[in-house]
């Protein structure tokens, strides 16, 4: 079970490392690195936020708005189209167990997905280290443990999309229609309109955070801004239900969770449905 769970992650990288999308997506983040530094974004000072620390703020707000989408696109894709296109129905005629096969897809598709993302943000410290820049190693590891929240989070999202779709049309248009939805529910004219119909805040907040881009959005706040000024009056209901800590550790357990339960999902409607 274990050889067949790492041999079938192995396909995966191997897979994606082989395709275009997997140059683009590197080079786009080792680009934005380098823009970063390039811009002077280690120069600046923002509320006191100077050097790596104003780097990693800004590299993790571009993550959230790229990573998302990227991931529902490519992995629903990725596994709807091997479907549709028969593969699947081969790889299974193999002795690989239905766990090891789905499991594994995943696994291989988080490696690939995170590596590049974490290396770039390493070069990212390592250059500010190796430039005498004071590297702030507490935002460097929370934001770590935000990645693996946030892509564990869409690739168990993609992954029961995936399952769930008959072709890689459908399941692609699924993947952009789920991303457009948790993107309304971050909109402020949205929140605006429930205020207007005279929605209990904490009604609000509660729907808010349930959306994972919100919760690490205000996660990657939370440590650029302690009192969350920027988010108004929610602040002091956040504040108040979570508290500094107990707020961090959510942005990290509840993606995690989330994307948990959807893969499982997925994987039963995918043990119980028709592989081709």
């Amino acid at each position: 079970m274990t050889g067949h769970f790492l041999q079938t992650a192995l396909l995966d990288v191997t897979e994606s490392v082989r395709s275009r999308w997997f140059l683009v997506y590197t080079l786009i983040f080792g680009a934005l690195v380098a823009g970063l530094f390039m811009f002077g974004v280690t120069e600046s000072r923002v509320m006191g936020f100077t050097g790596l620390s104003r780097l990693l703020v800004t590299y993790i707000q571009l993550c959230m708005a790229v990573l998302p989408v990227f991931i529902l696109i490519t992995t629903v894709r990725s596994v709807a189209g091997d479907r549709e296109a028969g593969v699947t129905e081969y790889l299974l005629s193999l002795p690989v167990p239905l766990p090891a096969w789905f499991w594994g897809r995943m696994a291989g598709r988080f490696l690939v997905v995170f590596l590049p993302v974490f290396l770039a943000m390493t070069a990212g410290a390592a250059w500010g280290w190796y430039r005498d820049l004071q590297v702030p190693w507490n935002l460097y590891l929370y934001y770590t443990l935000l990645l693996v929240a946030l892509i564990w989070c869409f690739l168990g999202i993609a992954m029961l999309i995936s399952a769930l779709a008959r072709s890689a049309d459908v399941a692609q248009g699924t993947a952009f229609v789920v991303w457009l939805v948790l993107v309304l529910f971050m909109d402020i004219v949205l929140l605006g309109v429930m205020i207007r119909q005279q929605v209990p805040a904490e009604t609000i907040v509660l729907i808010a955070l349930a959306n994972p881009l919100q919760a690490f959005r205000t996660a990657a706040f939370l440590l650029f801004d302690p009192q969350l000024v920027v988010l108004g009056a929610s602040a002091f209901v956040i504040l108040d239900w979570f508290g500094h800590a107990g707020f961090m550790l959510y942005a990290c357990l509840y993606p995690v969770l989330l994307g948990t339960l959807s893969a499982v999902t997925g994987y039963w409607v995918f043990r119980r449905g028709d592989l081709v």
